[in-house]
């Protein structure tokens, strides 16, 4: 069981999980044999499967996407989203109508979790960003409805990077971090599972377009080249966190990790941002190639 304890004076809480210092590690001496306990044909090791899209039945192959419980949670409900059976391709290099079949089980999980408590979906891509198993997935937490939550709410819309029928990404002023960059959806007034069926493709859609854009422009290989911006760049491929907030006005926010908090930032919770949001924005405006 999860333990939550709040501070004396303020509204933040700490959840106190010791399951979690029990979680594999991918990060092994490259003589160990290992094998992908989210790959086919390991259904029956990692957790109990909840959901799937695709055929086959529960515990077996045919799967394109599939959820399970998290054996080491942070909370009561913590689940696994396995974005597909392939353990290298992730959501910016998947079919794009795979793409798809990830946010359907991200929006078909958080209706299932939805009475619980707070939903949280996030992703976290790299060791810098805290994953500890290279097969992309993500995950579900729910906290307590009693808890606060410490989050941000939906920011104006600012420094466009593009659009579609019904998305918007774009770096909000008030980044935190370099080249954040935040999809908000243009029908207002909503919890992220009441996303209707016809728009999850353009968030898919535009989802995949920001981590490509991301990906090109702060890769060692394709590094930006603006005239005065500071040079950030991933060190050794991609790291990065997204998250879609859990409540009313969602949003899906993606973090590149680019820089390390320090003394200053964690002594007085202001965040320092090397890159003007501005100028993130006219960076990744730029096209990809096709």
């Amino acid at each position: 069981m999860a333990k939550y304890v709040p501070d004396v004076s303020t509204n933040r809480w700490v959840i106190v999980a010791e399951g979690r210092s029990k979680r594999p590690s991918e990060a092994k001496p490259e003589n160990v044999n290992k094998i992908c306990v989210f790959c086919p044909g390991f259904e029956k090791i990692p957790g109990e499967e909840l959901y799937r899209i695709g055929s086959g039945a529960p515990y077996e192959k045919g799967w394109q996407v599939r959820v399970i419980k998290n054996k080491y949670p942070i909370t009561d409900f913590h689940e696994v989203i396995i974005h597909s059976p392939d353990d290298k391709l992730d959501l910016f290099d998947l079919p794009a109508n795979h793409v798809e079949l990830v946010i359907k089980a991200y929006r078909d999980r958080f209706v299932a979790n939805s009475q619980n408590g707070h939903v949280i979906i996030f992703n976290n891509v790299g060791d810098i960003a805290g994953a500890s198993i290279n097969h992309p997935h993500s995950q579900l937490v729910v906290v307590p409805k009693q808890i606060t939550l410490d989050s941000l709410s939906i920011q104006p819309i600012e420094n466009v990077v593009l659009e579609n029928a019904n998305f918007v990404l774009f770096c909000p002023n008030f980044s935190q971090w370099p080249f954040e960059v935040w999809i908000a959806p243009k029908k207002t007034g909503e919890f992220f599972g009441q996303i209707e069926e016809g728009a999850i493709s353009h968030l898919a859609q535009i989802l995949q377009d920001a981590l490509n854009r991301l990906l090109l422009h702060l890769s060692g290989e394709h590094p930006h080249t603006h005239p005065g911006m500071p040079m950030v760049a991933f060190k050794d491929g991609p790291d990065y966190n997204f998250y879609i907030h859990h409540g009313k006005d969602w949003y899906l926010r993606i973090i590149p990790r680019l820089v390390h908090r320090a003394g200053f930032e964690l002594g007085t919770g202001l965040s320092v941002n090397i890159i003007d949001p501005q100028d993130a924005a006219d960076v990744l405006r730029e096209e990809t190639p096709k």
